[in-house]
């Protein structure tokens, strides 16, 4: 399944990322991939908010995971400086994917053949100083199921335009 929205803001994207916070479940694999500055962490922001994360959601550039407390467990991967695949071992990266977390992963698409075939890839791409094109992919049940109900909690944001119908691949 491929959907596509549009934001007309900053925080219109926060709030198209609380409501994906709102529907996510433990164990869910969200892969968020878009140029820098696209607003990757913008809507990592609004998924902590969704999930109930008391703490300021910061980008994990340099830390490159971050795990915050919310109704459920969020772990927040940023994985723009690894260079191999190798180095996903160093940080425990399929361990924490199966440790019943909701896993945001940005800079995923750098390692595509490391993702769960199971996951929801998030594209976000800059419109306009503020807009953006939010493109979601499912790529199983699971994640069917996820950008279904997401699509659906985003519908009647303000700032929020869901595009109609499926897209091709």
């Amino acid at each position: 399944m491929r959907r596509e929205m549009t934001t007309s803001s900053a925080e219109a994207t926060r709030g198209v990322g609380r409501a994906l916070g709102e529907t996510v479940s433990a164990g869910a694999v969200v892969v968020l991939t878009g140029d820098l500055g696209a607003g990757k962490t913008v809507l990592a922001k609004g998924v902590a908010e969704g999930l109930g994360v008391a703490e300021e959601v910061t980008s994990p550039t340099f830390n490159i995971l971050l795990v915050h407390e919310g109704r459920v467990e969020l772990a927040h991967f940023d994985l723009y400086r690894l260079e191999r695949e190798a180095e996903l071992e160093d940080i425990d990266f399929w361990g924490v994917l199966e440790s019943g977390a909701a896993c945001l992963v940005e800079w995923g698409d750098r390692f595509p053949d490391a993702l769960p075939p199971d996951a929801l890839t998030v594209s976000i791409s800059i419109t306009g100083d503020e807009s953006r094109r939010i493109d979601v992919k499912a790529s199983g049940p699971r994640s069917e199921a996820l950008a279904q109900a997401w699509i659906e909690a985003s519908a009647g944001l303000p700032g929020v335009a869901v595009v109609p119908g499926e897209r091709s691949p």
